[in-house]
């Protein structure tokens, strides 16, 4: 199989998973104005194209509703060259600045603090090495043992089924990666993040990347749903806006996903989608 075809289905799957994602979502929002009697209007994504002057583009795809105060399910595939002071950062760039980059990016910021906020994406990246990385966290504001259990064996089911080291490796990695050194906390209750994942095998890093991506669709609505109907209180409210700016400086301080999208000359709206729309520091 030629490169160009393995980016192709690469592409291909980011959008498609998108469209799944989207649909997945939205179908919640349906179902909550239904119980309301549709006292409130059902959401739906707005999609947004863009392209990147270096090459190639994307679609920004958001949605702000009575469920999902700000949901974002981006896909990108952009070329071009590194600049030379980002070469080192990345490998297979030193000698050779050109790549080729696709991938997703799903960052879910709910109205009630009893819904988790969630993060997942996953995506492929050519230089003169290839890679996959991506991964998927939670992050409640008020933790529910039962939510992280199923949420955790949703990742680790998909991880098992490709190599069972790979759970127990990513978990370690997401965990020590979605900190907060400055606060010496974690972002959120952790899930798996992977990198610079190259077996050697395209077939085999494409197969696994895939399987993460379903698995977020499988388990990230369950888990909306159980708490869909569930009151709050203004404290609880409160209490959110200030889990919601530790969000924040996570990803503007040491988020690579980030530092990647505005050093490749991104679309900032897209980059910057992750962070939520209402936040309080105490």
């Amino acid at each position: 199989m030629s490169v160009e075809t393995e980016k192709a289905r690469a592409a291909d799957w980011f959008a498609a998973l998108r469209d799944r994602l989207i649909a997945a979502l939205e179908a919640i929002e349906e179902e909550f104005a239904a119980a309301q009697k549709n006292q409130v209007p059902s959401a739906r994504f707005d999609r947004r194209p863009w392209a990147r002057e270096g090459g190639g583009g994307g679609v920004m795809a958001m949605l702000r509703g009575p469920v999902f105060e700000k949901a974002g399910v981006n896909v990108s595939t952009v070329h071009g060259e590194f600049t030379p002071e980002f070469r080192t950062q990345i490998p297979g760039a030193v000698d050779d600045p050109r790549f080729w980059a696709s991938g997703i990016s799903v960052v879910v910021h709910p109205r009630s603090p009893h819904i988790p906020a969630a993060h997942m994406n996953t995506r492929h990246i050519r230089t003169a090495k290839a890679w996959f990385g991506g991964g998927a966290d939670l992050t409640p504001v008020f933790p529910v043992d039962a939510d992280t259990r199923d949420f955790h064996a949703a990742l680790k089911a998909a991880c098992d089924a490709h190599d069972p080291d790979y759970y127990p490796r990513f978990k370690e990695w997401c965990d020590r990666y979605f900190y907060l050194p400055h606060r010496d906390e974690p972002r959120g209750v952790g899930g798996i993040f992977f990198d610079d994942h190259d077996s050697g095998d395209f077939e085999r890093g494409f197969a696994f990347t895939r399987a993460v991506g379903e698995a977020f669709l499988a388990i990230y609505p369950t888990l909306a749903r159980r708490h869909l109907h569930q009151r709050w209180t203004e404290a609880e409210r409160q209490a959110q806006k200030i889990k919601r700016g530790r969000y924040v400086e996570f990803n503007l301080l040491y988020d690579r996903g980030t530092l990647f999208g505005l050093k490749t000359g991104g679309n900032v709206e897209a980059i910057l989608m992750s962070l939520p729309p209402d936040v309080a520091w105490p």
